[in-house]
Parts: C-alpha cells; structure tokens; sequence
C-alpha cells in the first residue's frame, strides 16, 4: 500500500484549468486500480505491485504519469527569463539538457517544482498533477515586456515514467532527466549519506502527445504509481504536495542539491535560501521511516508523529517496497532526539517507526 499526497492542497487534485480527461485511457488494462488523492486519474497498480516494483527496478516497465501537467514556453527570452524567476542556474542552458528548479515564495517557501528542459524550439515544464493552471498564471504575471508565451499543454501531452537516465534526442520526444540525488552545480547537500541511497536510480518523465500514449506504451509491462512512489521514497526523494506544505524550505528536504543554485543571483525567496545556509539551521527535517510492519494496515499519510505521547511531525509519503518492507518519509521538529523510535497513531492503531536522519544540518 502506498499512501499518496493529500489532494487538499492548492497544488493537488484533476487539472482543472486543461481540456484533459480525468481518468487515463491505460485504466483500462487489465488489472488497473485507480490511485487516489493527487495521484487520481492514473492507475496506483494493476493487480501486483510487487511484481510491477521489480519489473521498474530492472528497467523494463514503464508508469502512467499522464494526469501530472505539461507547461510549454516559447520565444526566444525564454531560458533567461526562467533564469532569474527560479532557484536554479538556467543560462546558456543547451537544448535536451535537463533541469530541476523551484518557484519560492518571497519568504522562501516552496511554491511550485519544474521539471525542466528545453528541446531548441520551446521549453517544457513538467509539474505536479492540477498546478499546470496557477503556474501558467503566475508566468504570466511575470512576462512584463520579455518575448515568451506560456502555454498549459495538459491536454495535448501526456507523462510516461521510464527507468533510464538517458536524454532524448533529436526527433525524439522530450524528456526530462530526474537528477536526483546530484548534487548539481553550485549548492549544498544537508546530507552526508554516502553513498546517498539515491544514487544509480534512473528516471525521466516523457512528455509525448496525448493522442499517441496507447501507441508509445506498446507492449511494455506498465507499473502503477504505487511502485514509482516505493522507489521515490526508498531514494529519500522529496515530492511537492507530500513531503511539502505551505512553510516548507528547500533546506528541510535536501531539495538544494538538485534544484537550487547558492550564487546565481536574485530571484524570488532568495534571501531565505541564502539566509538560512549561511547563518541559521532550517526548523524541520525530513527523516527516512522504517515502519513496524506486523500489522496488516499502515497508517496513511498525515499521521502524526510522536514521542512520549508529543507530536513532533507527520507522516508524508507511505509505502510497501518489494526488498525494505513497510517505509515512510516524515517531516519531524529539528530538535526531535536522533535515536527516538517515533509513533505513529491511526484509526486502524498505531505503529513505531525507525528513523534514519536526511537532513543533518
């Protein structure tokens, strides 16, 4: 069982804002079961999810994304003015390259999560199931006089997960490269794992035409949503709208060492980023959970998490991994001790959870 993010955030739930169906053409093979939450729309498994986790891990099958959202830039301002509006170095960024940025908030709070890469013509954002709408908004706030449109293709191009750490190339559709855990460029790992269980796993999300998922598909085994999340958690793997609320900072997660740029210049919540890495310790820490795995339920996403009967967090993402077992992300109180067993109480009980330390600093 895996847990999705809550879908009562702003960030969350069916794209309103495009023409794309709410349910995913791929529902109907054989065996799928819709996801829930921010996760709706596509299939969660299709009837093994064990099966379909060990299938990803070697590399063979490939996940329904198609209800995430697809933002399109054209116009040769473009890869500047993404430039100075996000976290991350953008310039002279080569065609088929990819990029992970943040929108921040002007007090630094992660607001928005680009997925990004440039094919020469145009500039795709991939982002979060339902936020295609208010990005575009916000986009297009910030245009001014610049030559750039901004486009909500939701409707016209679908996600597809792959495990493979290739770029696509010419002629080929465009795809974005997970590259997680980094680090990238000039930032700062909160970290000292090593080597970071991160490391070796391949991801990118495909963006192809919506009319063609079916076809690109073809005949490779699918995997649900539940199996992707098994393995974004396994690699300590934040994900906005889950491990993110509306106070969260880059720092809390280890978000830096992929999508944030320490020297790049002004742009939006700057200053928390700077402030808070050269002279302050962020408030929370996100914490890697080995759950107690004796009881047949897991407690869902948003369970609090306590200590000698004081909460101290909460559950972010849940899932069952074919090899860990029964694992979790949480978001904790920094001053929680290292060693404390945490609880998690729920409807169907309660369960202790292990933690291991991300973010140290």
């Amino acid at each position: 069982m895996t847990t999705t993010p809550s879908d009562s955030g702003p960030d969350s739930g069916p794209d309103s804002g495009s023409l794309a169906p709410l349910h995913s053409e791929l529902l109907s093979r054989p065996g799928a079961v819709e996801g829930q939450g921010a996760d709706a729309g596509v299939a969660a498994h299709y009837g093994d999810p064990v099966r379909e986790q060990r299938m990803l891990e070697q590399g063979l099958a490939v996940v329904d994304l198609s209800h995430r959202g697809l933002v399109r830039i054209t116009g040769p301002d473009r890869i500047s003015w993404l430039h100075s509006l996000t976290s991350q170095h953008l310039l002279d960024l080569p065609p088929r390259t990819s990029r992970e940025s943040l929108i921040l908030s002007p007090k630094g709070h992660i607001e928005h999560a680009l997925h990004i890469v440039d094919d020469g013509e145009a500039t795709w954002l991939g982002v979060e199931p339902g936020s295609a709408p208010a990005v575009v908004e916000w986009l297009d706030r910030m245009r001014f006089l610049l030559r750039v449109e901004v486009e909500n293709v939701t409707a016209q191009h679908a996600t597809l997960g792959e495990p493979i750490g290739a770029e696509s190339l010419p002629g080929e559709p465009p795809a974005w490269v997970d590259p997680w855990p980094g680090p990238v460029g000039d930032t700062a790992s909160y970290s000292d794992a090593d080597p970071h269980p991160g490391v070796g796993t391949a991801w990118r999300e495909v963006f192809v035409p919506r009319a063609e998922l079916a076809q690109r598909v073809g005949d490779r085994p699918l995997a649900g949503t539940w199996a992707a999340e098994a393995a974004r958690v396994a690699a300590w793997r934040p994900r906005l709208g889950a491990e993110t609320d509306h106070r969260t900072i880059a720092h809390e997660l280890d978000w830096l060492r992929t999508a944030v740029h320490l020297h790049k210049g002004c742009y939006r919540g700057q200053e928390t980023i700077a402030r808070v890495h050269n002279l302050g310790r962020p408030p929370r820490r996100l914490v890697f959970l080995h759950l107690d795995g004796s009881g047949h339920v897991l407690p869902p996403a948003g369970t609090a998490l306590t200590v000698d009967g004081r909460e101290v967090g909460r559950l972010t993402t849940v899932a069952r991994h074919h090899e860990e077992g029964p694992i979790a992300l949480g978001v904790i109180k920094r001053n929680t001790a290292p060693d404390a067993v945490l609880d998690a109480a729920f409807d169907g009980g309660h369960v202790a959870a292990a933690q291991t330390l991300i973010t140290r600093r």
